[in-house]
């Protein structure tokens, strides 16, 4: 049951990560950093400790108390996944919604499930699976299987993305809906992405300490009933400062270099919709880690918990790709190959889902 509860709260947080951008799309007569920053003030700056002091008493003591290494290998982390989150902007900017997405966040997967496993090879943690438990226990294997299902429906969804642009270029899909789309660019600042992203899980990691000391109270509190849910609240406010560090500096130096500091007060655009927008935007992006917590605190934060996590933002975006019409005019052979890339992913997330029951 808890495994079942676990892949529940790892399907609602992929659901609200590959959905945050939808609301973006509503924003009128505002740059890409103004309506970026604007989002990533209520993801990263307002809703993070509001969720923590709803669900955490005393959090901000629990940050205070903590030895100021861990806060800043936590902030580290941040910092850099805040690079990565900066340039999944753009990625989907310049590959649209599922296609970025997809490759982005499909990269992002296997660095953030592996790496950690290899790490505790080395440096061994009770209850941290290594990448020897992986290869060598049957569990393991189902979930290493998975992990490769998955870069296979990457592969396959990329064939497709490459496929889209061979027709864009040739004048045979609609380029009104995708005037953005540039592949070359997109890929690079794709991959890039994802690699950097990885550093969330790196850095739930490193905070660990503050979710223990968080999940403790809890538990003394409310014996016999398991690991507290939101214990993951806590060291997201430390790591989304880092988050909130990078995209500040980008997003205020895109505003000088294109002179958009007025699209802040610009009368001429509908500033409260935009406002508003933006704001419901940030707020479903920090869903997807809030439910990824209680998620994790029923799968545990291995390989498991984030591959699943980030299958389904894939699955999500790519549906959302469709119902946007970002395929529209494209060949069917196209579509096909995205539709067996997504199934390629739904089959990995039953597979990871088995080695977690079998764990």
């Amino acid at each position: 049951m808890q495994v079942i509860f676990g892949i529940i709260y790892h399907f609602i947080g992929g659901f609200a990560s590959g959905s945050f951008y939808i609301p973006y799309k509503q924003v009128r007569g505002w740059s890409w950093e103004s309506f970026w920053i604007i989002g990533g003030l209520f993801s990263w700056l307002i809703v993070p400790p509001l969720a923590a002091w709803l669900t955490i008493p005393n959090f901000a003591a629990i940050i205070s108390e903590t030895n100021g290494g861990i806060l800043f290998w936590t902030y580290l982390f941040g910092l850099l996944w805040g690079i990565g989150g900066l340039t999944y902007g753009l990625g989907v900017r310049y590959l649209g919604v599922s296609l970025g997405s997809t490759v982005i966040l499909g990269l992002c997967a296997v660095f953030g499930s592996l790496i950690p496993s290899v790490y505790y090879n080395f440096a061994p943690q009770p209850g941290k699976d290594t990448i020897t438990d992986l290869a060598t226990k049957h569990w393991g294997q189902m979930v290493l299987l998975g992990i490769v299902l998955t870069v296979i429906g990457i592969i396959i969804c990329g064939k497709a993305g490459t496929m889209k642009e061979k027709q864009l270029a040739a004048g045979q899909a609609d380029v009104e809906d995708n005037e953005e789309y540039r592949f070359g660019l997109g890929i690079f600042v794709a991959i890039v992405s994802g690699i950097l992203s990885a550093c969330f899980n790196f850095g739930i990691e490193a905070g660990k300490t503050m979710a223990d000391h968080a999940n403790q109270i809890w538990q003394s509190a409310h014996p016999g009933q398991g690991n507290f849910l939101f214990r993951n609240n806590v060291t997201y406010v430390v790591i989304l400062w880092g988050g909130l560090t990078t995209n500040f500096i980008w997003c205020m130096i895109l505003n000088a270099r294109n002179k958009t500091f007025g699209d802040y007060t610009n009368k001429r655009t509908p500033l409260l919709k935009n406002y508003i927008f933006c704001a419901l935007a940030g707020t479903t992006w920090f869903l997807q880690f809030f439910f990824y917590g209680m998620g994790e605190s029923r799968l545990g934060n291995g390989a498991s918990s984030w591959i699943l996590h980030m299958a389904f933002i894939i699955l999500v975006a790519n549906i959302w790709g469709l119902f946007l019409k970002e395929w529209k005019g494209v060949s069917r052979k196209a579509i096909t190959t995205l539709v067996i890339g997504i199934v390629t992913m739904i089959i990995s997330v039953l597979i990871v889902g088995y080695g977690n029951s079998i764990k």
